[in-house]
């Protein structure tokens, strides 16, 4: 039988037991609870159906958790890059605060010359040009 075939049928199921449920809400028709109670074959009956599909679904329900908790998951690309570029970041940075503190050591060192103040000189006209 194929899985489609399974889904159907579990469809189906699920689709007339919720169809019996909302006749007996809204009194389409009634099914005596003495006459339910009163035959012990088909109580038995119900109550070892119930069981039966309570713990298949407990088992698969726990076979889903267990897989997704042991399940090895790694990084999708996207966070592959993520982690690339924060390495990228965190390195950069480390460079900037070299060449920060390298600076910071050499203008100590060396005060900053003033510029000189007033008309910047002419500079002497080329060799073999008249002006």
């Amino acid at each position: 039988m194929k899985a489609n075939r399974v889904a159907a049928l579990w469809t189906l199921i699920i689709a007339v037991l919720v169809f019996i449920e909302v006749a007996e809400i809204t009194h389409l028709f009634h099914l005596g609870y003495s006459q339910i109670l009163g035959n012990l074959l088909a109580f038995v009956f119900s109550l070892v159906v119930i069981t039966v599909l309570a713990l298949v679904g407990a088992v698969f329900v726990g076979i889903f958790v267990a897989s997704r908790i042991l399940q090895p998951r790694g990084f999708t690309p996207f966070e592959e890059e993520m982690l690339k570029m924060r390495t990228e970041v965190r390195e950069l940075l480390a460079r900037l605060d070299r060449l920060e503190g390298q600076l910071r050591s050499s203008s100590a060192a060396d005060p900053p010359e003033e510029p000189p103040s007033g008309p910047e000189p002419e500079s002497p006209p080329a060799a073999g040009r008249k002006t």
